[in-house]
């Protein structure tokens, strides 16, 4: 597994989604690289953190903000 499909499969693994043979796999990169565990730590303080907000806790500029940003990752090269 590389860095790219580490990341695109965190939500799958904290979501406890991965099948038996992809989660071997998750867990074999994680210890062979320094900068997916961090990652991977990054991501689920980040669920932990901000996980329970609302819609209604997010004031609406903010809101603005993260959708424009976020709005093309999924098409960026």
């Amino acid at each position: 597994m590389d860095c790219d499909e580490f990341v695109e499969l965190v939500t799958a693994f904290l979501d406890g989604a991965l099948d038996d043979a992809t989660e071997d796999r998750f867990l074999a990169h994680i210890a062979a690289c320094d900068g997916c565990d961090v990652y991977l730590d990054q991501i689920r303080r980040t669920t932990r953190d901000l996980g329970g907000l609302a819609p209604a806790d997010l004031a609406p500029a903010a809101r603005d903000n993260l959708l424009a940003a976020f709005r093309d990752w999924h098409s960026a090269p």
